[in-house]
């Protein structure tokens, strides 16, 4: 049991430093090569920070663990609405201008919506893999061309948010570099952190389900899903600290869409199974409620207060307290 906790904690350390470092020196290579700020922004920045949950949930469908894999991705959304989200609004009231936030966070419903569908139908295949990071490439398109069409004081989408919140919480993530040598040694060295890191999580999680008798979709849902999201949570505490409300919003929605389409799609691309069915109805029906309640809450209450911030992460509270009762 010792070497399996030590291997969850090693695992997940290592994929925050990995990430990091990848992030680091993506960015660096990109401002090397003369690459846009924005496309650095959208497109860099977003994966990048994505890359503990994409590489978790890849290697745990690789290892024949797919209700790790897509307990991860449900359980990260789930997550960053409730807890990070609710937690956020706690520390200062989110308050946040339609547009661009009920645009996204509409989104970010439909993405929940289809990845419900795709459960309850079945369906799997690369194709389907494919689709869905086609969507997620057509959306990153459209907000790359409304940013750059955009005055400076408008309202921004949700994945330039995610860029800004990250820029808010690591002040090194633009350190100027002489040359090529240090953002490919951090690239290459925050990779090969990443997959390793990812690897132990992976059988960490699985021989703790088997040491526990717990199921494998539980684990998924709670501690990989809450440790590979701690980024997010950083990031958006951090923005809502300095009151930048519509950051801390942006960055939970844009998290969301890019977990469901980029991380699910890539999962889905490499090895194509079947959502497992231990996810319905509870935990994908929660995952598309809470996505639901955020879209209300901007349309109707142009945000999030401290009131609802309370009762979203208590709601998580509810949410774990059922999925350790059920094991």
């Amino acid at each position: 049991m010792i070497f399996t906790l030590l291997s969850l904690l090693g695992g997940l350390v290592a994929l925050l430093v990995g990430g990091e470092l990848l992030v680091r020196g993506a960015v660096g290579l990109a401002e090397r090569a003369g690459v846009t700020p924005l496309i650095i922004g959208l497109v860099i920045v977003g994966f990048g920070t994505s890359m503990p949950e994409l590489v978790t949930s890849v290697e745990a469908a690789l290892a024949g663990s797919p209700a790790i894999a897509w307990g991860n991705i449900v359980g990260s959304n789930i997550a960053n609405t409730l807890l990070i989200l609710g937690a956020a609004a706690v520390l200062a009231p989110l308050v946040v201008r339609q547009g661009a936030a009920l645009r996204d966070s509409g989104v970010a419903l439909v993405a929940s919506l289809f990845l419900v569908f795709v459960a309850i139908s079945g369906l799997h295949s690369s194709l389907l893999g494919m689709a869905m990071i086609a969507m997620l490439a057509s959306y990153i398109a459209y907000c790359y061309r409304e940013e750059r069409r955009s005055a400076p004081q408008v309202l921004h989408n949700a994945p330039y948010d995610r860029s800004v919140a990250l820029e808010m919480s690591d002040s090194g993530l633009h350190t100027p570099s002489a040359g090529w040598t240090r953002p490919v040694v951090l690239t290459l060295f925050g990779l090969v952190i990443l997959i390793v890191g990812g690897r132990f999580l992976v059988m960490g999680a699985i021989e703790l389900a088997r040491l526990a008798g717990l199921s494998e979709t539980m684990i998924g849902l709670t501690i990989v899903a809450v440790g590979t999201s701690l980024p997010e949570l950083v990031t958006s505490l951090v923005a809502a600290r300095r009151g930048e409300a519509e950051v801390a919003f942006g960055n939970v929605i844009g998290s969301n869409i890019y977990n469901v389409l980029g991380i699910g799609g890539v999962t889905m691309l490499v090895a194509p199974a079947a959502i497992p069915g231990t996810l319905l109805p509870v935990d994908l029906g929660i995952m598309a409620a809470s996505a639901i309640a955020v879209l209300a809450a901007a349309w109707f209450l142009r945000g999030v207060n401290r009131l609802l911030g309370a009762l979203l992460v208590t709601g998580y509270g509810v949410f774990l307290l059922v999925l350790v009762t059920q094991g």
